[in-house]
């Protein structure tokens, strides 16, 4: 299926690995130019050297996503490069300290909030004057299962559970721009360097009891898995898919293999 974002611009944080850079490979086959955002300057010269052979227009600009003025740079500096920005992705999240109440450190919630979902908002503020000078646009907000269903760490459950509403009212406020906002809410996902790669080595036991208890397919999912779903949602062929949250995730039952204490 030709998803028709051939010459689409798209601007994706947290896009030198992981799902930001399967992202942006995924787009980069379907003819996008791709604008890569992350605080890593090898990272950014190492990903955009990966997606080369794609044969599409690659920029990187670097940013501490959760600060708000370098991020507003990041997005300008991508829309100069690109000559304009259609899509956005803010893939950019993670913990900041140890992320469960009992455990966190003085302003690690608000920090994991401004990370995730804080983020996300200062992105689509920033990238809507270019959408809106493109005619309209879409974006997608990278969330979690863990928005969904509670599970550790509470910092980050609660910031992911943010991302969805903020998709879904975004997408209520910003339909009279053209601009559909949607939401993408992967499960586990296991990839060389990622969390979960690394869980497993250090707790191959309770790894293990993860996937035979909580996964109906026995797996996690892949990089892939989650790229494609994005990339569909970001094209026309979704244009009347907004508001949404699509979990990726197999059926998973638990979001986690860790428990509280």
């Amino acid at each position: 299926m030709d998803l028709g974002l051939h010459g689409r611009r798209v601007l994706i944080t947290g896009g030198s690995r992981g799902i930001g850079f399967a992202v942006a490979d995924a787009l980069a086959a379907e003819g996008a130019a791709v604008g890569l955002v992350a605080r890593d300057p090898a990272g950014l010269t190492g990903a955009a050297a990966r997606l080369e052979p794609r044969g599409v227009p690659v920029a990187t600009a670097v940013a501490d996503v959760s600060d708000t003025p370098q991020l507003k740079q990041a997005v300008s500096e991508v829309a100069a490069a690109l000559g304009g920005l259609d899509r956005l992705v803010a893939n950019a999240g993670g913990t900041v300290g140890r992320g469960n109440l009992t455990s966190a450190g003085d302003d690690d919630f608000t920090a994991t909030f401004a990370l995730n979902a804080g983020h996300a908002a200062e992105l689509i503020r920033a990238g809507l004057p270019h959408l809106k000078a493109a005619g309209g646009g879409a974006v997608v907000i990278i969330s979690s299962v863990t928005g969904m269903r509670p599970a550790p760490r509470t910092a980050y459950a609660a910031a992911k559970a943010a991302e969805i509403h903020l998709a879904a009212t975004a997408a209520q406020e910003l339909a009279p721009s053209g601009v559909r906002v949607n939401c993408v809410s992967p499960g586990s996902i296991m990839f060389p360097g990622g969390g979960w790669d690394t869980f497993q080595r250090e707790n191959p036991e309770d790894f293990a009891a993860f996937v035979d208890t909580q996964f109906p397919h026995r797996r996690l999912g892949t990089l892939p898995e989650v790229a494609d779903v994005v990339a569909f949602l970001l094209s026309d062929r979704a244009s009347w898919v907004t508001g949404a949250n699509v979990a990726v995730d197999g059926a998973q039952i638990y979001p986690s293999a860790r428990h509280f204490d």
